[in-house]
């Protein structure tokens, strides 16, 4: 009888295309291997009429896919690795990432716009966008919205919103690049740690020579770096901190960090150079630093 590897996923549209590719990846490495989709709805998914820093962060995407990774449910679980918290269950590691998409943040307008009205609110749902919109557009206004990306084109389209900022990636692999205004350059808008990476989660032993040809590597190293440069600011789902790494060669990696006080009235950002083999502790090093000096 062949394998059969279950691999778990939020329901949006967005989220299972995002696990489509995982096990497309998977059956082009391992062909006698059969996949299957197991879809569930998170809380944060169920909760649109607050922002995420107002019901508990990030973890509310992963809370239901990991019970259902450690139950049995599933065999691994595909994740956008922005939306994933700092600290995760050991029990259930990062077994393999992906190439990274752009990584950026884009600027939307409402349908058959080709001006960005100014005067008219603009959607964001994280606290790093708004602290970065702000110092580039002090006289934005700028408001929560929540929901899959399909939701908030739709509240955009109807009026609710004269723009919205979000990622590159998503729209991206929703084939929405047409919606696209404009791409702010990441000196504009530092993306959130892991922005265009996918994450693929199993559980502690799980055997994951079948995402051989799927994981990438370079990714890994930058994602490492941005993880560690959050983990050590504490920095959640409602935080504004913001990291960036890239490979200037391929032992060489550049990260730019972002730190904002507690009391948001105080912005630094800074980019150091370091190897690739030490992006992680640089990074963490960098964190503390600007913390301190902050």
């Amino acid at each position: 009888m062949n394998r059969v590897i279950r691999v778990g996923s939020r329901e949006s549209r967005l989220a299972v295309i995002q696990s489509e590719m995982v096990m497309d990846a998977i059956r082009e490495a391992e062909p006698a291997i059969a996949t299957e989709l197991v879809t569930m709805k998170t809380t944060g998914d169920k909760i649109l009429d607050r922002t995420l820093d107002k019901v508990g962060g990030k973890g509310l995407f992963v809370k239901e896919l990991d019970r259902a990774l450690l139950a049995g449910e599933v065999d691994l679980t595909v994740h956008s690795m922005k939306d994933m918290p700092a600290e995760l269950d050991p029990r259930l590691p990062i077994v393999a990432v992906s190439r990274r998409e752009t990584p950026y943040d884009v600027l939307v307008l409402p349908e058959g716009c080709q001006e960005w009205d100014k005067s008219r609110p603009v959607g964001c749902a994280s606290a790093r966008r708004t602290i970065q919109l702000k110092a580039l557009y002090p006289e934005l206004d700028i408001r929560p919205v929540r929901g899959n990306i399909q939701t908030r084109l739709h509240k955009l389209d109807s009026g609710e919103y004269g723009a919205l900022v979000l990622a590159q990636a998503g729209l991206h692999r929703l084939g929405l690049d047409s919606r696209i205004h404009r791409v702010f350059s990441p000196e504009e808008l530092i993306p959130s740690a892991c922005q265009g990476i996918l994450a693929v989660q199993a559980r502690e032993g799980f055997d994951t020579s079948c995402l051989r040809t799927f994981h990438d590597a370079d990714a890994f190293a930058c994602a490492k770096a941005e993880r560690a440069f959050i983990r050590a600011l504490d920095g959640g789902c409602s935080s504004p901190v913001a990291a960036f790494a890239r490979l200037t060669d391929a032992d060489t990696m550049q990260l730019t960090g972002l730190y904002v006080s507690d009391d948001r009235t105080h912005t630094r950002i800074e980019t150091i150079t370091c190897p690739r083999a030490d992006g992680a502790a640089c990074a963490a090093e960098l964190a503390k630093r600007m913390k301190r000096e902050g």
